[in-house]
C-alpha cells in the first residue's frame, strides 16, 4: 500500500500535468484566434489557351482593409498575385504574368481568395502558394497546378465510308492521350482492330487534333469514343437508329483533389490532455 506522502506526491504531480494540459489548450485556441487561421485549396487543371481559375478559401473577416492574398509560385521570383488594402498591388508581380491574373475582389470579404490565370500556358503548370492574412491571423496552403489541353469529342456517322464507320473527332489534347471505343450492346468487345486513330499538330506545336474511326458499326446500338490522358477523360456517345441520331458528351478532369492547412497546435493541445489524464489514473 502506498504512504500517504505518495499519494500526495503523485496527486501534486497530477494536477500540474492536467494544469499544463489545460494551459497548453488555452494557449493553442489563443493562437488560433491570433495567429492561425484555415485556408485551403484545390488543384486544379488548366487548359492551354484558355482562362483558368486557381481555387483557394480562407476563413471571412468582414475588415477588408486588413486582408492581405499574395499568390507565389515555386521557382519564381516575386508574386503571382498580390491583393491588400482592398485593392490589386502588382508592384512585386513576376513578369510572366503581367496583366494575367485577377482575384474576385467582390468576394474577398466572403473568403474567396481564388485567382484567374488569363490565357493558361504550359509553363503555368507548378506549385503555387496561397498566403493569406487578416485580422484574425495568417495561413496558408498549397496547391498543384497542372496545364494541358482537354475538349469533348463529337461522334458522327463517316457517309464518306464504303461501309457504316463512326468518326470520332476532337480539336486539343496534350499530353497526347488514348483513344478508346466500346459498345453498349457488347461491353467486353475489343475494337483496337476495328478503328483507326490519327494525331495532327495543331498550328502552335503544342497540342493536337485527335481524329479516330470506328469501322463495321451497326445500327441500333450506341458507341462511345473515350479519350484520356493524365490530366482529363472525355467521352462522346451516339446512337444510330433507322430514323434518328442522338449524341451526348461528358467531360471530366481527373487532377481536383483539395488540400488544407490547419494550425498544428491543436493537434499538440489534444495529445496533451488525453495524457494528463492516463498519467493520473495510473
Amino acid at each position: 500500500m502506498a504512504s500517504l506522502g505518495q499519494i500526495i506526491f503523485w496527486s501534486i504531480i497530477s494536477i500540474i500535468i492536467i494544469l499544463a494540459g489545460a494551459i497548453a489548450l488555452i494557449i493553442g485556441f489563443g493562437i488560433s484566434g491570433k495567429h492561425s487561421i484555415t485556408v485551403t485549396t484545390f488543384t486544379s487543371a488548366g487548359n492551354i489557351g484558355e482562362d483558368g481559375i486557381l481555387s483557394c478559401t480562407f476563413e471571412p473577416d468582414i475588415k477588408l482593409n486588413d486582408i492581405v492574398i499574395q499568390w507565389l509560385k515555386e521557382g519564381v521570383m516575386g508574386l503571382v498575385h498580390e491583393f491588400k488594402e482592398g485593392k490589386d498591388d502588382l508592384s512585386d508581380q513576376n513578369e510572366m504574368f503581367r496583366g494575367r491574373t485577377a482575384v474576385f475582389a467582390d468576394q474577398v470579404i466572403v473568403g474567396n481568395a481564388s485567382l484567374k490565370l488569363k490565357s493558361v500556358q504550359l509553363t503555368d503548370a507548378g506549385t503555387y502558394q496561397c498566403y493569406i492574412i487578416t485580422s484574425k491571423g495568417k495561413g496558408n496552403a498549397n496547391l498543384e497546378y497542372k496545364t494541358g489541353a482537354f475538349s469533348v469529342p463529337v461522334v458522327n456517322v463517316d457517309n464518306n465510308a464504303s461501309a457504316e464507320s463512326l468518326r470520332c473527332e476532337a480539336p486539343r489534347w496534350f499530353p497526347q492521350p488514348t483513344v478508346v471505343w466500346t459498345s453498349q450492346a457488347d461491353r467486353a468487345a475489343n475494337f483496337s482492330q476495328a478503328s483507326n486513330t490519327s494525331f495532327e499538330l495543331n498550328s502552335e506545336n503544342v497540342t493536337m487534333k485527335v481524329v479516330s474511326m470506328l469501322y463495321n458499326v451497326t445500327v441500333n446500338n450506341t458507341y462511345s469514343c473515350m479519350i484520356e490522358n493524365s490530366i482529363a477523360k472525355a467521352t462522346g456517345d451516339i446512337k444510330v437508329t433507322d430514323s434518328e441520331i442522338k449524341r451526348r458528351s461528358h467531360l471530366e478532369l481527373l487532377v481536383s483533389k483539395a488540400s488544407l492547412c490547419v494550425p498544428s497546435f491543436l493537434v499538440i493541445s489534444w495529445v496533451l490532455l488525453p495524457l494528463s489524464i492516463y498519467l493520473m489514473l495510473k
